[in-house]
């Protein structure tokens, strides 16, 4: 292992961690509606989240899954559900009046968002795929376990300080304002979204 394949990964990660999917659509709409506080604890939970993955690749999941295909079907039919469900709680309540994030209770505790994460990220398995293609094409046979240890560590902390900027971004004034203003159809519109993200992992 070279610091040059280090660089690699984690920029390739990097990127696939800014694109827009279905954790980028629930910080989003966590950071507008519950604040900055409930954002964190959910980018902690995305950040735990691939690193089950990645560590599961380095362990070889993902060539688990080309040994058994019915394991990754059943899991990404698991995760596909999962999704759904999310989407259809999202437009059941998206008339529900809205909370600030400063409220004495707020609408989610920190472990409930961290759970949040870690079952939103865990919902995709394809992520395990994206890790073991990276891993499998990029990192060495003799990698010695300081370094894969340093690759999740990396992992985690480009997960979580994306969503991190994200809450920031959207858990100030003027974007929780016009979350207010359009939570209804923004609710609804992201709630679909989800719902879209859970219908292509299932029929992909």
């Amino acid at each position: 292992m070279t610091f040059g394949i280090f660089l690699s990964i984690i920029a390739i990660h990097l990127a696939a961690a800014v694109s827009p999917g279905p954790s980028f659509v629930v910080a989003l709409r966590t950071a507008a509606s519950e604040g900055f506080a409930v954002a964190c604890a959910l980018a902690f939970g995305f950040g735990c989240g691939a690193v089950l993955w990645a560590a599961g690749a380095v362990a070889g999941i993902a060539v688990l899954f080309e040994l058994v295909p019915a394991l990754f079907t059943s899991l990404k039919l698991i995760g596909a559900a999962f999704l759904l469900f999310l989407g259809l709680m999202m437009w059941r309540h998206a008339t529900d009046p809205f909370e600030e994030p400063d409220a004495d209770i707020p609408p989610r505790s920190p472990k409930s968002a961290i759970r949040l994460g870690v079952s939103t990220f865990v919902a995709n398995p394809k992520t395990a795929i994206f890790f073991g293609a990276v891993f499998v094409g990029l990192v060495p046979a003799d990698t010695s376990l300081a370094w894969k240890a340093i690759i999740l560590l990396a992992v985690f902390i480009n997960e979580t300080i994306w969503y991190i900027i994200v809450a920031g971004i959207f858990s100030r004034a003027p974007a929780r304002a016009a979350y207010i203003r359009a939570k209804a159809w923004i609710d609804r519109g992201f709630g679909t979204l989800i719902a879209l993200f859970g219908l292509k992992i299932a029929t992909s």
